[in-house]
């Protein structure tokens, strides 16, 4: 599996490159060095390399800007990636407000653009024949580009991310908002392959050509995953504990001895691992197969599970109707293998633990997950990498 590579960090935010950024260094490079030539082979080539570099730190400065305004609100930035396209910054959660999402959005742009206007200024002092006013002068005109191109308004650019922010202020519904956004982003990528295979068929210009389409491609799969992401956040909030929950515990007395529940329940193989001990009527807590092998087996003939049991009070709970994201939340802060769902009186009313959030969830969004994988999981007590689910309720 391509791994990237950290090169250090800025900010206290870590910095990676994907293996792939070294095809678009090159390329970047040799687009420059011919256009410098005129300044001799050396010249020009080690030119081209410095343009190349300064453009990715003109990229990194644009991934800068969203991150430390991010920083600003309170949001954790996992990392900054330069990879084929560009940059991206792993933002982790979501601003509070449309106008903060905003803030976020258009400060990589306005990055840009004082860049652009910095380096325009520092070329009008420079005489025009030179090669460093040529260098500045590009410099500054990338440094447009890639504001104008991150304007345009389809997720996953910053256009998209502004878009998203103004209809999330218009209708007061962010998830619709990202998904309008998201569209937007989908009808723009479709229509930049058409555009490059155009240019393809009419002009010949196939480098161009395939590289529009790229784009588009890019932007196709990264707003249909703004999509996917968003939809799985609104139904991780619509669903409750009582929709995961299932009834996998056993409910044993919590008067009878440590060595009658060892020899009644233990000892059978296909007995479930969670158990609740009750007496006259009441939920008097989880017993904790653990806590046994911890007592002298001398005391397991007299000693009762009500002294080893752990009151409902004192263990990891939600209610039926805790939000599936927030069920999520605490089994990952927490570290816990599953929780228990209580019912409005107070009673035990399920167990809910990473299988059975996946089941619900595959239940009720048609997702193409097994019994075998869910009983995976269940094992495990971890989400699989491709359904980062505690990242994606965290982000809610």
């Amino acid at each position: 599996m391509q791994k990237n590579w950290q090169i250090g960090s800025f900010f206290g935010i870590p910095l990676f490159l994907d293996p792939l950024w070294f095809v678009v260094l090159g390329l970047a490079t040799l687009n420059f060095g011919v256009a410098y030539q005129q300044w001799g082979n050396v010249t020009a080539w080690s030119a081209g390399l410095v343009m190349a570099l300064l453009l990715f730190a003109s990229v990194l400065l644009h991934e800068l800007g969203h991150s430390l305004v991010a920083q600003l609100q309170g949001i954790k930035v996992n990392s900054i990636t330069l990879f084929f396209f560009g940059g991206i910054a792993a933002i982790e959660e979501e601003s509070k407000t449309p106008g903060k999402a905003f803030q976020v959005a258009i400060a990589g742009p306005l990055v840009s653009i004082v860049l652009f206007l910095l380096l325009s200024l520092v070329s009008s002092v420079i005489p025009d024949t030179t090669l460093l006013s040529f260098m500045v002068r590009d410099l500054a005109r990338v440094n447009l580009i890639v504001a104008l191109f991150n304007l345009i308004p389809g997720l996953p650019l910053d256009g998209g991310q502004v878009l998203k922010a103004a209809l999330w202020k218009l209708t007061g519904d962010r998830f619709q908002a990202v998904h309008w956004a998201a569209r937007s982003g989908q009808i723009l990528g479709y229509s930049a392959i058409a555009i490059g295979f155009a240019l393809d068929f009419f002009t010949r210009e196939l480098v161009t050509g395939l590289w529009i389409v790229l784009l588009g491609w890019f932007g196709i799969r990264n707003a249909n995953s703004y999509d996917r992401v968003t939809t799985l956040q609104e139904t991780l909030l619509k669903l409750v504990g009582s929709d995961a929950m299932t009834r996998d515990f056993r409910v044993v007395d919590a008067d009878q001895t440590l060595r009658e529940f060892a020899d009644l329940y233990l000892l059978e193989s296909s007995s479930p691992h969670v158990y609740f001990a009750a007496a006259d009527g009441r939920y008097r807590g989880l017993v904790k197969v653990d806590d046994l092998r911890t007592t002298e087996r001398s005391q397991w003939e007299t000693q009762t599970l009500q002294s080893i049991v752990h009151p409902l009070t004192t263990i990891p709970t939600v209610s039926e109707s805790t939000s599936l994201a927030e069920v999520i939340n605490k089994l990952e802060n927490e570290q816990l293998p599953q929780i228990t769902v209580l019912s409005p009186a107070g009673a035990v009313a399920g167990v809910i633990d990473r299988g059975d959030t996946v089941k619900c969830l595959a239940q009720k969004l048609n997702l193409r997950i097994t019994d075998a994988e869910i009983k995976q999981i269940k094992e495990e007590g971890s989400f699989p990498p491709g359904l980062q689910l505690g990242v994606i309720a965290k982000s809610v």
